[in-house]
């Protein structure tokens, strides 16, 4: 009887352990290293049994996958390529040199599809800061419509297993990721990659002056909570227009932390399909008024934008 009691006992803790962790999220998983379970590669993966005629494609084995939305873009600052486009999730897109974008044109089909899946025109929003009228689509040879950036019709790259991953840049030497005007992305094209250390963690701690210990991402901005969402049940209060101007963090790995409290730090499925980091299941954000490094422009906003300290608390102090 013991035995038995206390097996449901270990049962029921083990039960509660993984609420907690979860943060009381009402739809979406997370894996105990603070990523999203199931975030794999965009489009199943080929078999690599040569390449295609279409600048880079793999051998006819199976059907083209589904094309996947995009949803919210975002733009990732990279050490080497500069500012790139990603997906709500955080996945390089990527432009052929064999397209052409006056008129817009994808030369991609069949074997090219399969190891570059083509974005669809339909749920896509633009990044923070970027222009939208540079948005546009094509018409595929099988009818469906593929989003395009300045013209050029855009992609994701099967062996992009994960988020901020580039393995797609200059495969063929006509393969290169999109800047978020649909120019190739350029290495420090602004200067603004240089100035990121190569070791840079994910989220780490900064001094301000003013304010304390708060919590900045890799690029050095400063980090925010919102004081309408929730940790539990875990819920984000900031849609729409809202992230135009408060940005997400995306997904960060717990190894790539750095003085930031650890606790429910887990990646948040929003009901909008986007992938967000955690402190202690509070959503995190950046202000898009925040210019460089170091800026704390979005501290104190309507009364219920805050920086946050290293063990994920607001930090109420006002500039």
């Amino acid at each position: 009887m013991n035995t038995w009691r206390n097996a449901s006992l270990a049962v029921t803790a083990a039960a509660l352990l993984t609420l907690t962790t979860a943060c009381g999220q009402e739809q979406g998983t997370a894996s105990p290293n603070g990523q999203a379970v199931g975030n794999a590669a965009p489009a199943q993966q080929p078999a690599e049994s040569g390449y295609g005629s279409n600048g880079g494609g793999y051998g006819s084995g199976a059907d083209v996958a589904a094309p996947k939305e995009a949803g919210q873009l975002a733009v990732q600052d990279s050490k080497k390529l500069g500012k790139v486009l990603t997906d709500s999730e955080g996945f390089t897109l990527y432009r052929f040199d064999k397209d052409t974008a006056k008129p817009p044109k994808s030369n991609c089909d069949g074997d090219c599809a399969r190891i570059w899946p083509v974005v669809p025109a339909g749920d896509v929003t633009a990044a923070a800061g970027t222009d939208a009228s540079l948005f546009g689509e094509v018409v595929r040879t099988d009818g469906s419509k593929q989003l395009t950036v300045d013209g050029w019709p855009m992609y994701r790259y099967a062996k992009d297993t994960a988020p901020g991953q580039t393995n797609g840049q200059g495969v063929g030497g006509t393969w290169f990721a999109s800047a978020p005007d649909g120019k190739k992305a350029a290495a420090n094209a602004d200067g603004a990659a240089v100035t990121e250390p190569a070791d840079a963690a994910g989220l780490s701690v900064r001094k301000d002056p003013e304010l304390g210990d708060i919590v900045v991402d890799k690029r050095g901005m400063t980090v925010y909570r919102f004081t309408q969402d929730s940790a539990w049940p875990m819920k984000t209060a900031c849609t729409g227009d809202c992230l135009k101007k408060w940005p997400v963090v995306a997904p960060v790995s717990k190894n790539s932390v750095e003085g930031v409290t650890k606790k429910g730090f887990v990646t948040f499925d929003r009901p909008d399909g986007i992938k967000q980091q955690t402190i202690d299941c509070w959503p995190i954000y950046t202000f898009a008024g925040d210019e460089k490094p170091g800026d704390v422009n979005g501290q104190g906003v309507g009364g219920t934008w805050f920086a946050v300290s290293p063990d994920s608390k607001l930090v109420k102090t006002t500039k």
